[in-house]
């Protein structure tokens, strides 16, 4: 198999599970926070910790000020590879940015990794952390994270961006899907999630195990019901590329439930939820292209509140 083929299996995994290699690759140039020192101290670098969470040690970095966004990455992903998304969210959001576990900084426990399991650790963290409401940003993986906070734990949801991903296995491309049980910690080597893991981790020679179990992950992985998506009360903002491993006929469907492509073709005025498809974007770039991504974004999450209903 060509380490194109990888990388695009890879990518699609577990309802759009891993990371864009191209954001790893542009991490060291993207992700330092701008600073500048006066009278000894350096200004803007984030707050960064970590909390003990269901027995995970999470790790966590606190970017900007403002109203709270909480931004979860991708499988095989850190904060670090999120890339320039960050600092631009954070010109106008708090970002609380976490890693979710088994990835990044944050080592897995002897339990299978579930996506309910890490939602449940970052309501906990939110906790912590003292925040009642946050608006949540998620990125594949951390999409389907993101889905099950807002379901699970509507009143701490103010508003929901979620990036590449959907609700169900049929979402990613049935090519893709296919490939999940091949998946071996070989289709790994020489690539940057390798090496992201290696740098980061704390006992780098787990990888193999690791993953064993996102591909455990993937493969027992349960859609979430359609009355689940349609109970979700914050505001959501469905994105993804015109070139996705996501399906665009997914989306549509994820954005009718939501309440939006509604058969009165907005005659009725235009529903709390959104759906962007950004041309000339794929799974790799789509978090790299903050060109396209935050004259999105930022409307979304500045607008007014809709009054209830």
């Amino acid at each position: 198999m060509s380490r194109r083929a990888v990388l695009a299996i890879l990518a699609g995994a577990g309802i759009s599970l891993l990371a864009p290699t191209f954001a790893l690759a542009q991490t060291n140039a993207n992700t330092a926070p701008q600073t500048s020192k006066a009278n000894g101290m350096t200004k803007n670098a984030p707050k960064t910790g970590y909390a003990s969470v269901n027995g995970l040690k999470m790790y966590y970095e606190v970017h900007g000020a403002g109203r709270p966004l909480l931004l979860l990455h991708g499988g095989f992903m850190s904060i670090d590879a999120m890339g320039a998304i960050l600092p631009a969210l954070a010109k106008i959001r708090q970002v609380i940015a976490v890693e979710l576990e088994g990835h990044g900084r944050a080592a897995d426990l002897d339990r299978p990794l579930s996506l309910g399991q890490m939602a449940e650790d970052v309501v906990d963290l939110l906790g912590q952390l003292k925040i009642k409401q946050a608006d949540i940003f998620g990125f594949s993986m951390g999409g389907g994270v993101a889905l099950r906070i807002a379901i699970q734990n509507p009143d701490l949801v103010r508003k929901l961006v979620v990036v590449s991903s959907g609700y169900s296995n049929e979402g990613a491309y049935p090519s893709i899907t296919a490939s999940w049980p091949n998946m071996s910690p070989e289709w790994f080597v020489g690539t940057p999630m390798e090496t992201e893991y290696t740098r980061l981790a704390p006992n780098p020679k787990h990888f193999s195990v690791f993953v064993g179990k996102m591909k455990d992950m993937m493969l027992s992985a349960t859609d979430l019901p359609a009355s689940d998506i349609q109970s979700i009360k914050a505001p959501t903002l469905l994105v993804l590329g015109d070139a996705d491993i996501i399906r665009p006929e997914h989306a549509v469907e994820m954005f009718r439930l939501l309440g939006g492509a509604r058969p009165d073709g907005g005659m009725g005025g235009v529903p709390d939820s959104q759906l962007a498809v950004l041309p000339g974007t794929t799974h790799f770039s789509i978090i790299t292209r903050t060109d396209l991504l935050m004259p999105v974004v930022t409307p979304f999450l500045d607008a007014p509140m809709p009054k209830a209903k």
